[in-house]
């Protein structure tokens, strides 16, 4: 479905609400401290954790590729989510490729772990403390994954920030993927595009969010 096509089915269940749908939009788009492919990831992710696996996900397909996302990207992008975000949906989610015509995957190679360094092995350490059978599992999914081609960790790190997002996991795991995007380049002001982006899926949870994330060391939360 183009983009196009989307605004005439929006205009066809409500044409003021579809004003200010395109409207929403185009916050996204106008957004300078990320990629086009970030801002394609941003909105696929946010497909699987509402989750839109109907119109809006053949749209937002069709959006990435559009905007020079390659097809393995995407998919590389379900199989980076699938933990955070839980199999069922993702497999649910290539299901919905398949339905749309979308390519067959390339990489079909076996998976060759690595294990988990800097923030990510801080991170199994101190999950560890916690429960050692829950941090071999983490340990064994986060080897898998973060070292993987076809995307960035940066990449990587801004689409598991879009999860905590939805999910608000607004702490160990949101300071975790933050200092993940930082150590690959990430600035304060991406975050706060990153942000903004995701606030046309739901304000309350960005502006939760954004006290977690950008909030001053000394400033006291709301109570």
């Amino acid at each position: 479905m183009t983009q196009l096509a989307g605004v005439e089915a929006l205009i066809a269940l409500d044409p003021v609400f579809a004003q200010l749908a395109v409207g929403a939009g185009h916050n996204l788009w106008g957004l300078k401290h990320l990629t086009a492919r970030e801002k394609a990831f941003v909105c696929l992710t946010a497909d699987l954790c509402h989750p839109h696996l109907g119109q809006p996900l053949a749209m937002h397909v069709q959006m990435a590729l559009s905007n020079g996302v390659d097809p393995e990207s995407v998919r590389e992008l379900y199989r980076h989510l699938a933990p955070y975000v839980g199999y069922p949906i993702v497999v649910t989610a290539f299901q919905r490729l398949g339905e749309l015509g979308f390519p067959p995957a390339h990489d079909d190679k076996p998976v060759e772990p690595v294990p988990p360094a800097g923030p990510l092995a801080r991170a199994v350490r101190v999950l560890e403390d916690l429960d050692p059978g829950l941090s071999t599992f983490i340990e064994d999914q986060l080897a898998q994954r973060w070292a993987r081609p076809h995307l960035s960790v940066r990449e990587r790190a801004l689409a598991c920030l879009v999860v905590d997002v939805f999910y608000q996991t607004l702490g160990p795991s949101l300071r975790l993927h933050a200092d993940l995007a930082r150590s690959a380049g990430v600035t304060d002001e991406t975050l706060r595009d990153l942000l903004r982006g995701v606030a046309e899926f739901g304000m309350a949870r960005v502006w939760a969010a954004a006290r977690a994330l950008l909030r001053p060391a000394e400033e006291p939360p709301v109570s």
